[in-house]
């Protein structure tokens, strides 16, 4: 178990060595804490015009739903090709900024929440640690106390499992970025597949 420890740290030292990136992120995807509208949508660059456009209760409304992952792909393309039938390119464009606008918050705050994650996985290793240094220290004592060995080894226990628990759902909590992402790039292409 020691090394399985010590073997999860130095491969995300070595992640994070590869990637330059931040020491709390722990995911093998680069971080990046934001994403700009440029990087998803070709269509015309937003003006004021369309940022109060997409502040209209039809656009929101829309909005709404279409960032909703619950909703498949395929629909909110259809929905999307449905509005662009009478939607000029600037009611598009505010359609695309409200998407954004929408979901951008949603995934910076995960990626924020990731970070601390992977600053708590690390905290959490050097507390294993400390508690194998502890145990060890304890049984090489002359008259050793197997009672507060068996308490310290209790605890050691206990991290572990949450360590691992926590392993284990870090390829689920490091894709949703990834999942958001890929949705504001598919809707982008829906809504500029409507430009004229």
């Amino acid at each position: 178990m020691r090394y399985l420890v010590l073997a999860l740290c130095l491969a995300a030292t070595a992640v994070q060595a590869e990637t330059g990136s931040d020491p709390d992120w722990p995911c093998v995807q680069r971080k990046q804490p934001h994403l700009s509208l440029g990087q998803m949508w070709i269509g015309p660059e937003p003006d004021e015009a369309a940022r109060d456009l997409a502040r209209t209760p039809e656009i929101a409304a829309l909005a709404d739903r279409l960032e909703q992952r619950r909703l498949p792909l395929p629909e909110a393309e259809a929905e999307i090709a449905e509005f662009a039938k009478s939607a000029d390119n600037q009611k598009l464009t505010a359609l695309m900024v409200a998407i954004f606008d929408r979901i951008e918050p949603h995934r910076a705050a995960l990626i924020a929440g990731i970070a601390r994650y992977g600053h708590k996985q690390v905290d959490l290793a050097q507390r294993i640690e400390d508690h194998r240094a502890k145990m060890e220290q304890m049984q090489k004592a002359e008259a050793p106390d197997f009672d507060a060995i068996d308490a310290e080894e209790e605890r050691l226990d206990w991290d572990m499992r949450i360590f691992q628990d926590r392993q284990q759902a870090l390829t689920y909590v490091c894709e949703t970025p990834v999942i958001l992402e890929q949705r504001v790039f598919a809707l982008a292409r829906a809504i500029a597949a409507g430009l004229q």
